[in-house]
């Protein structure tokens, strides 16, 4: 019998997160293993009236194209990404891997030559969701990969995601607004403000928010979510961050990444594990090495570090940042065919000051 939190996830999915519409083209794309979560997603978009097409993969394929292609084939763009990215109304986007380390002997320069082919498709996609002229949202399907990097059993992270995600409370859309509606408070409160300084034994840095909206993650974009975000201005970070978590990219992971900014831009960084990887990625292009994003995890109900960054940056009691492309809804300017979140933790002797004013300390918001 299936689990019927999987059909809540669904339900959260196509009627909330993007809510489908009669006419609307919906693309559904995922790993082959996210197959149970594909059908529902499916079952409910027809149900909404949407003209639904799917788009499958696996971990063996996405490897072989790399092994196999020449470099003029990595910087190919599919005409049907193209269009898909051109034209859908809605895009939902299902993760899921048979292994989370399938990429890990790729050589990186070749994951790099892939990306930044990719930087103009990327910046189409991310244009028309801040327009609202595509409808997105990205979550993952709880598979065996995912647990075992979170040190947990399959049947216990099933609970940690449809915990996270609301799916096994009787209406989840319900409370997916309640955290809507308590975010916009924090949200409204930082409108118009200009200066944010954040400090702790693990941070001492300062930028600008001057003319950036933050956002509220409300689950309208990553499910589960919880987080308000901006795009920091992008010449104005000026120290340094430890990064207290460790994370997870292009099949590898980082851990251990010290970050220090001048005037926006990275002048120094190091990482305790695969510190090459992070230094190519910062040469990716120019935008990779300033801000994008500056972020709050807002959601409590996570607690567990799990190394998958669609969990880990909501952790309440931490900020994030991310490096490369930034949000054209908050303003940024910054581009980059890198968006890479890294996280820092907040909870003990830490403070965030906002124009001067104590916003946050030691992972609870004061205002």
């Amino acid at each position: 019998m299936s689990d019927p939190r999987i059909k809540q996830l669904a339900n959260i999915l196509v009627n909330y997160s993007t809510e489908v519409k009669p006419g609307d083209w919906v693309v559904v794309m995922g790993n082959a293993i996210t197959m149970p979560l594909i059908k529902e997603v499916v079952r409910e978009a027809h149900r909404a009236g949407g003209h639904v097409d799917t788009v499958l993969t696996n971990s063996d394929l996405q490897e072989i194209a790399y092994q196999e292609s020449s470099e003029d084939q990595l910087k190919w763009i599919s005409p049907v990404q193209k269009m898909i990215t051109d034209d859908a109304d809605v895009i939902i986007s299902i993760i899921g891997t048979e292994n989370t380390r399938f990429l890990t002997n790729v050589d990186s320069e070749l994951q790099k030559i892939k990306q930044a082919a990719g930087a103009e498709v990327f910046k189409t996609f991310v244009n028309r969701v801040s327009l609202g002229d595509v409808r997105w949202v990205g979550t993952q399907f709880p598979c065996n990969a995912y647990a075992q990097e979170a040190d947990m059993s399959l049947s216990d992270f099933e609970d940690f995601v449809y915990g996270a995600t609301f799916a096994d409370q009787p209406d989840p859309i319900a409370c997916w607004q309640a955290i809507q509606k308590k975010q916009m408070r924090l949200v409204e409160w930082l409108a118009g403000k200009k200066n944010v300084v954040i400090r702790g034994p693990n941070v001492d840095l300062s930028l600008s928010v001057e003319g950036r909206p933050f956002m509220n993650g409300d689950g309208k974009k990553n499910m589960p979510c919880g987080e308000i975000y901006t795009s920091p201005v992008e010449n104005s970070a000026n120290g340094w961050i430890n990064f207290t978590y460790p994370t997870m990219q292009g099949g590898r992971e980082i851990d251990g990444v010290k970050l220090k900014f001048e005037d926006g831009r990275i002048i120094q960084a190091s990482a305790k594990k695969n510190e090459e990887y992070l230094l190519q990625t910062l040469d990716t292009d120019e935008g990779a090495r300033y801000l994008g994003e500056f972020a709050i995890g807002t959601n409590f109900g996570i607690q567990r570090f799990t190394k998958s960054i669609l969990y880990d940056e909501k952790i309440g009691g931490t900020f994030h940042v991310a490096v490369g492309r930034g949000f054209p809804e908050a303003k940024g300017v910054n581009q980059s065919a890198v968006h890479w979140d890294m996280i820092c933790d907040m909870r003990q002797d830490s403070e965030i000051l906002v124009d001067g004013e104590l916003f946050y300390k030691n992972g609870e918001f004061m205002v």
